[in-house]
């Protein structure tokens, strides 16, 4: 599946331009800010201006199914430098652990339910 580029004002300031560029990338939120205003202030402010007006007029928003598919099932990015996207190997042991949990509860709670009485007569009645 090919990457798209899109703006992601879910996540951005003033029109998720540097939001989307840095999903897109895989780079930190923040560092695309840092290079975007550094980029304006060095004297390419009209150049950046120009480019973040069209990009904001011409790229799409991110469809809602792609921002929600973050929050299921996503992918647990490790950061490896301090400018790439991720969280610290720490904190994303600490999601995969309660994720873990959460499913372990979930198994846990459907293995009750099938080898309960409720779902033997249930099952009973589908069959009549």
């Amino acid at each position: 599946m090919s990457k798209m580029l899109y703006r992601d004002p879910k996540n951005g300031k003033l029109g998720g331009v540097c939001a989307g560029v840095a999903e897109y990338f895989g780079l930190e939120v923040w560092l695309v800010r840092i290079l975007t205003v550094s980029a304006f202030l060095l004297g390419l402010g009209f150049v950046v201006l120009v480019a973040y007006i069209a990009a904001c007029l011409i790229l799409d928003k991110m469809p809602e199914d792609r921002s929600q598919q973050q929050y299921v099932y996503k992918e647990h990015n490790v950061k490896q430098k301090s400018w790439q996207a991720g969280l610290p190997p720490e904190q994303v042991l600490r999601n995969v652990e309660l994720e873990l949990d959460d499913i372990e509860k979930n198994v846990r709670d459907i293995e009750a339910y099938v080898t309960s009485s409720t779902f033997n007569v249930q099952r009973e009645f589908k069959n009549l």
